[in-house]
């Protein structure tokens, strides 16, 4: 039995800036801030982290997340651009290679329904897919 991934040949991905990743869909749906996402975000708006997470954020199972009482994200702007790009939260800028999304089922159901540029683009081989899920889970564990 071999113990390669079924992604061991990597993964084509390629961001069609459709914006689907910044809106709600079922279990994607909380975008989640790492303190160091909070200060960063706070820094680029000018506002106090306090500020900050009062004004645009909820608590969920302990957790700082972005508040998505909307159909979207409340920084995705009409031209489905993100209005805090450069700061975006780690999440956001690591999809879709997040540990959680690694399964074929997931990658090949609910993954590839809500973005068009799964399968699409040049192939991430799979250290590098594995490298970036490895970053995002410790990014988020740095401050437990």
């Amino acid at each position: 039995m071999s113990s390669k991934p079924w992604y061991a040949n990597g993964l084509r991905f390629e961001c069609t800036q459709c914006g689907n990743c910044c809106r709600n869909h079922g279990d994607y749906t909380f975008v989640y801030l790492a303190p160091h996402d909070v200060v960063a975000i706070a820094d680029h708006l000018k506002l106090t982290p306090q500020a900050f997470v009062a004004d645009y954020c909820k608590i969920v199972d302990g957790y700082v997340t972005l508040r998505m009482d909307e159909p979207a994200c409340r920084f995705l702007e009409a031209d489905n651009r993100c209005a805090i790009y450069p700061v975006r939260p780690k999440q956001c800028a690591t999809w879709p290679f997040w540990e959680e999304n690694l399964a074929r089922e997931t990658w090949e159901g609910p993954v590839k329904a809500c973005c068009p540029g799964i399968g699409k683009g040049p192939l991430t081989p799979a250290a590098e897919v594995e490298r970036i899920a490895a970053e995002t889970e410790a990014w988020y564990d740095e401050d437990e």
